[in-house]
């Protein structure tokens, strides 16, 4: 595949920024879904359109940046199931550990604190507050730096991996 991306006349980049747009057009397409399944279910964000257009931004940008270490698990693993289950290994302990299905005042107190730890717990936060309007701003800040030092530590590492298996 690399041979054939080499031997056509295209940004080097190309093929690995193509795979990160598509990922934002599913990203997005899920989300357009749930947040449709939600509201014939009677879900009302208090913040409106713009709140959840603003929350839906933020898990967008954030998976982006996760979606840079999926490149490289790409990049070692030899089949597509192999990155699929890497990365649910990954992400099952993220979501189960956070307070997306439970909150975390019902935890037990050691518990409560590997929680609020969890960047899914703080994206969650976020993502919530800005739907319903009573956004703390810590928890932005924190997913957004979150975003920018991991798209800092992976992107360069994936891109160099790229490169050299050209």
């Amino acid at each position: 595949m690399f041979d054939r991306f080499r031997s056509v006349p295209i940004w080097q980049p190309a093929p690995i920024f193509g795979a990160l747009l598509g990922d934002v057009f599913r990203y997005s397409l899920a989300a357009t879904m749930v947040i449709t399944l939600g509201l014939i279910m009677g879900f009302r964000p208090q913040a409106g359109v713009l709140g959840v257009v603003a929350a839906v931004a933020l898990v967008i940008v954030f998976a982006i940046s996760l979606s840079w270490m999926w490149i490289i698990v790409g990049m070692l693993v030899k089949s597509p199931e192999s990155v699929m289950t890497s990365s649910f290994l990954l992400l099952f302990p993220l979501t189960m550990g956070s307070n997306i299905f439970v909150d975390p005042r019902t935890m037990p107190g050691w518990l409560q604190v590997v929680v609020n730890a969890n960047p899914v717990t703080k994206l969650a936060n976020a993502s919530r507050g800005l739907m319903h309007g009573n956004v703390a701003m810590g928890d932005i800040v924190w997913v957004l730096a979150a975003t920018v030092v991991v798209t800092a530590v992976f992107a360069p590492i994936a891109m160099r991996m790229y490169h050299r298996e050209r």
